[in-house]
């Protein structure tokens, strides 16, 4: 762990020959290569022709890597030494985003174009350290190659993603993103916000006591939040319904559920009891308005019906609590 912080074990950049730095060339080229197919593979399915472009990067890549290892052939032989970007200090690295899934097709093609300022940056001080004309010439053509993969990129869109497929491609992945965390972070921010109403007023007003009524909050919140999370894992592996990670889901539902008990529960831990009641009742109203206008932005539900059902529905649930603890 040190040894990666602080680059222990690393050659400097400085201190690397040309033909170290040719070899470190290939295989920084081949890697991106695999990069790219890998964002390729991972946005097939829902993005294929936004893949299309990646496979074509790709394909510059391997071109890249053709000509370094020619060159490094006529200059010192057949045998390329094991260098990789991980053994040099200061030498960019790739996080492995690539074996997430779903890809963000907005990330990739973000990340893309980091590499490749990345790869320009690395040509351009390559080309500094070399003393022999023809590879650096070379490195200097690989530079501006890689400056200019953005216009690439921008082509190769613009000939496999043309404004309607990705006005569509965008919509796909929004639709994905609320399947996967809107809706369950909106259902479970509902079922804690309004289910754990009636426990704690019914607790507050039964007792009197806030240090006990925070006791059942906190019980109930996160009782709620376990319980939600594991009914979401358990209940779809997002397979067939297309609603993503179970796991993603789980935890969203689970921590909404659990934030959303807890917003009213809280202010129990206020001495006097009817401030500690006012805040909640407070909390509970600026609640029940945030669940209605995530409703109206993310599942294009009419504000005021959603205000309606959610407001009403937190009203009743609020009364039932104060009447049974008043009982």
């Amino acid at each position: 762990m040190l040894s990666r912080v602080f680059g222990f074990g690393r050659r400097p950049f400085e201190s690397l020959s040309e033909q170290e730095i040719l070899a470190l060339a290939i295989s920084s080229e081949e890697d991106d290569g695999r990069i790219y197919r890998a964002y390729a593979d991972g946005l097939t399915e829902n993005f294929p022709q936004s893949a299309k472009v990646f496979e074509e990067m790709a394909e510059e890549e391997d071109g890249h890597r053709d000509a370094l290892i020619e060159l490094f052939r006529k200059r010192f032989g057949e045998r390329i030494p094991l260098i990789r970007r991980e053994h040099v200090k200061g030498y960019y690295e790739r996080k492995p985003d690539w074996l997430v899934r779903p890809l963000g097709i907005e990330h990739v093609r973000s990340h893309a174009e980091a590499m490749e300022r990345q790869a320009y940056l690395f040509y351009v001080e390559a080309a500094k350290r070399t003393a022999d004309a023809s590879t650096r010439k070379l490195l200097d053509d690989l530079a501006v190659a890689e400056l200019g993969h953005e216009t690439l990129a921008q082509r190769l869109e613009q000939k496999h993603v043309p404004g309607a497929v990705k006005a569509e491609e965008a919509s796909a992945e929004q639709r994905q993103f609320i399947l996967t965390y809107v809706q369950p972070g909106l259902a479970g921010l509902m079922d804690g916000s309004v289910s754990t109403l009636a426990p704690i007023f019914a607790a507050a007003f039964a007792t009197h006591d806030t240090w006990q009524t925070l006791l059942v909050g906190l019980a109930a919140s996160i009782g709620a939040g376990i319980s939600m999370g594991f009914t979401e894992v358990a209940s779809d592996d997002g397979k067939l319904s297309g609603r993503g990670s179970p796991i993603k889901r789980g935890l969203t539902v689970g921590i909404m559920t659990t934030l959303g008990g807890l917003g009213h529960a809280l202010p129990y831990v206020i001495p006097h009891f009817w401030t500690a009641t006012g805040v909640a009742a407070v909390v509970v109203f600026f609640e029940l308005w945030a669940i209605a206008f995530v409703q109206n932005r993310y599942m294009q539900t009419p504000f005021l019906r959603a205000a309606f059902q959610v407001v009403l529905g937190g009203a009743l649930v609020f009364a039932a609590g104060v009447l049974i603890g008043n009982a």
